[in-house]
């Protein structure tokens, strides 16, 4: 077994070990909800202002962590706090490569907004809604998801003897 780091932050306890770091899986699904109404603004007004303070909340999230974003602030502020029960953790990985999609999506849209194409920045922020809708209405992280499945799909390529064997992968 590894040795853990476990810390208690607020009497709910983290368990982390050497290997990655964990989060109170709470926070990302309710920076999730802040994003949906970000990003809705986004589209009923192609605000460009807001999509660029979206793309910057990405940024923090993707290229530094998920915790240091300005919504994971008002989580830890305000919501935390008023939570009783164990802490929920997930790795900081998937959220973090969510994130970077996010992100993604945010530039192509901020691109598409100062090139005054309305109609393609409206679809590729209104693909970014769809997946912070489906993580803060129903708990499913579509990045978080992608990040599982290229894990196991760059799993199974290594496991393969030979070039031939990448017909015969493994159910995914």
């Amino acid at each position: 077994m590894i040795p853990s780091d476990n810390k208690t932050i607020n009497n709910h306890t983290i368990v982390s070990d050497n290997n990655f770091k964990l989060i109170d899986a709470r926070g990302p699904r309710f920076g999730a909800i802040i994003t949906t109404f970000a990003l809705t603004a986004v589209i009923a007004f192609q605000s460009l202002p807001l999509l660029i303070w979206q793309l910057g909340v990405f940024a923090i999230g993707a290229f530094i962590s998920p915790n240091k974003t300005p919504y994971s602030f008002i989580y830890k502020k305000l919501i935390k706090p008023r939570l009783k029960g164990e802490v929920p953790t997930e790795d900081i990985r998937p959220p973090k490569f969510a994130q970077l999609i996010g992100f993604l999506f945010a530039l192509g849209g901020a691109i598409a907004l100062l090139l005054g194409h309305i109609t393609t920045a409206v679809i590729i922020v209104g693909f970014a809604l769809a997946a912070a809708f489906l993580n803060a209405a129903f708990n499913f992280c579509l990045g978080c998801e992608m990040y599982l499945l290229i894990v196991r799909l760059r799993a199974a390529l290594r496991k393969r003897s030979n070039a031939e064997d990448s017909y015969n992968l493994p159910s995914l």
